[in-house]
């Protein structure tokens, strides 16, 4: 791990401090740095376009939280470049290592005495008028929901050219098993194991109550098409978002790469459950 692209939360002093201090561990070690712009300006070194860095980087690390991982997990895409988050914040889900840990960890880093944890990806194509307009990937979920209060809207569902039902809601989630702790959760879809290679199907208020989630291998692939409704979004990861019409289809299937996660600790992640969703208390 000699190149070490380096990507933050941005306008996070506490990102700032973590870097300086991270990047003081590794003085005198054989390793070049790719910061990106916004926090190489304030560090007064060299930058690069977040972009760029996945290309140019043996290991990406983030520092952030869940949210700031997801944005980077997007971004680095089919790069294969495995990604090592430290939590600045809560306890987070995805991030590997906490502020405090790191001082203790990073000789495990170019020790290479760590193994991967890989985790599926979404991609979702629309099209309209029978041609593809965009594609994006998505590491947790792919919305399609309304982008202000109003009626609900219909929607076609169909799994491998095989039509399965039209849902009226208020919206559909389809989700990694990453995911399924996120908006899919909140609208009453179960957890599902992080690495478990399948996803999740779940409606936001459907009309009928017997609309349940639906878990589906991943081998399948989803369509949904737009029946009726306006002002309807697709959002990714809650993150980026891009306007739908009625007739658009949106194309929803397993991404052929995975992102991989550095481990360099044995994880609970039933203790994160635990602790994040305040079982027991």
């Amino acid at each position: 791990m000699k190149k070490i692209g380096i990507i933050a939360k941005k306008g996070n002093p506490e990102a700032i401090k973590a870097i300086r201090g991270f990047m003081r561990l590794l003085k005198g070690r054989e390793c070049s740095f790719f910061v990106e712009k916004d926090v190489a300006d304030v560090l007064k070194i060299d930058g690069y376009p977040r972009k760029k860095i996945p290309s140019k980087s043996d290991i990406v690390i983030v520092f952030g939280g869940d949210g700031t991982l997801l944005s980077v997990a997007r971004l680095v895409g089919n790069s294969e470049v495995p990604i090592l988050g430290v939590n600045l914040g809560g306890l987070g889900f995805i991030t590997e290592l906490s502020r405090d840990e790191v001082s203790d960890s990073i000789d495990m880093v170019f020790s290479e005495n760590y193994c991967y944890e890989e985790r599926i990806m979404l991609l979702a194509d629309v099209y309209r008028g029978g041609k593809k307009i965009i594609q994006n990937n998505a590491f947790n979920d792919v919305v399609l929901n309304k982008s202000a209060l109003s009626r609900m809207f219909e929607i076609d569902i169909r799994i491998n050219n095989q039509y399965v039902t039209t849902f009226r809601a208020d919206g559909l989630i389809v989700s990694t098993p990453t995911g399924s702790t996120g908006h899919s959760l909140s609208a009453g879809g179960p957890i599902m194991y992080p690495t478990l290679e399948s996803f999740l199907l779940t409606p936001i208020c459907p009309h009928t109550l017997t609309s349940r989630p639906i878990v589906l291998p991943d081998t399948f692939i989803l369509e949904a098409s737009i029946k009726s409704g306006d002002n309807i979004y697709m959002t990714l990861d809650g993150q980026e978002g891009f306007p739908l019409k009625v007739r658009d289809k949106v194309q929803i299937k397993k991404a052929d790469y995975k992102t991989k996660f550095l481990v360099l600790h044995d994880k609970d992640y039933f203790k994160i459950l635990r602790t994040k969703l305040k079982w027991g208390e």
